[in-house]
């Protein structure tokens, strides 16, 4: 069994589309993109950029499983719904499976006894998942086409439709709380672009108080005289502290204004899994 498999990634589309012969559809899960490796009762957990991750449940229910070696794919939700969504196999007891077509390694991965907090990701059979997606407030729908191997680098065979765009940017400063705020008051955040930081905007909400005074802490710690965006229109000034670019955080927002800022941005979470200068700016 290889010791590590590049994961395939989903190419965002503006197009909206529903059931047909040529598509299966999933929901699509906002978290950590998880990839578990299992050889006997040895289990190893990385981010879709081979960072280690610590989650002794899933390890514990991945080893459990009755078979000897298996390289599974899902997604690790942050949105208060619990545990490892699982959607692909990659390999199963010494046979790899990526070349197979996608619906043979969904009937791989539906055989298997998956327990909490393992989950298995179902196909939707709804005419419209898109419709679905907005009216229940997911995320968003992934379209695979079927008959697809599993490639890896982003394909066309698997298209992400998000209700809200959602992406990674880093943190270059942050400005001081105001009133009964704690911590910070807003984060400065930007993508890179060839060798510029490029500032798109700030974002004050999505906090609770325990996130503001953690992020306070570490951004204290990473803290510089001058600040690091190369590219910046509208960047404040007052009671602003600049950082090394080292906090990656996933933002959701409505859209791109025409002065490249971020409509309406709000914070998700905080990513442990994405290299800083991995971020940059995700196009349709």
């Amino acid at each position: 069994m290889p010791d590590w498999l590049e994961p395939m990634a989903a190419t965002l589309t503006q197009e909206r589309f529903g059931a047909g012969e040529e598509w299966l559809f999933e929901r699509k899960f906002d978290g950590i993109r998880l990839l578990a490796y299992k050889r006997g009762d040895d289990v190893r957990l990385y981010s879709r950029n081979r960072l280690p991750q610590h989650l002794p449940g899933v390890a514990g229910a991945i080893a459990r499983l009755p078979v000897h070696d298996a390289i599974l794919d899902g997604e690790v939700a942050w949105d208060g719904l619990s545990g490892y969504h699982v959607f692909d196999i990659l390999w199963l007891d010494g046979e790899p499976l990526t070349t197979r077509p996608l619906e043979e390694r969904r009937a791989r991965l539906q055989a298997l006894p998956l327990e909490a907090p393992l989950q298995r990701v179902d196909l939707l059979d709804d005419a419209d998942p898109w419709d679905r997606a907005r009216r229940e407030g997911w995320e968003g729908v992934i379209a695979k086409r079927r008959g697809s191997p599993y490639e890896h680098r982003r394909s066309k065979h698997w298209l992400k439709m998000k209700c809200e765009r959602s992406q990674e940017f880093v943190v270059g400063g942050f400005t001081e709380p105001q009133g009964a705020r704690v911590g910070l008051g807003a984060l400065l955040i930007g993508y890179h672009d060839g060798t510029d930081l490029v500032f798109a905007g700030k974002i004050g909400t999505g906090f609770d108080t325990a996130l503001l005074l953690d992020l306070r802490r570490r951004l204290d710690a990473i803290e510089v005289e001058a600040s690091p965006f190369t590219r910046a229109v509208g960047l404040p000034r007052l009671r602003t502290h600049w950082v090394t670019p080292r906090i990656v955080v996933q933002v959701s927002f409505l859209e791109w204004t025409d002065n490249d800022k971020l409509r309406h941005p709000r914070l998700i979470g905080v990513r442990a899994d994405k290299a800083p200068r991995d971020v940059v700016r995700e196009e349709p």
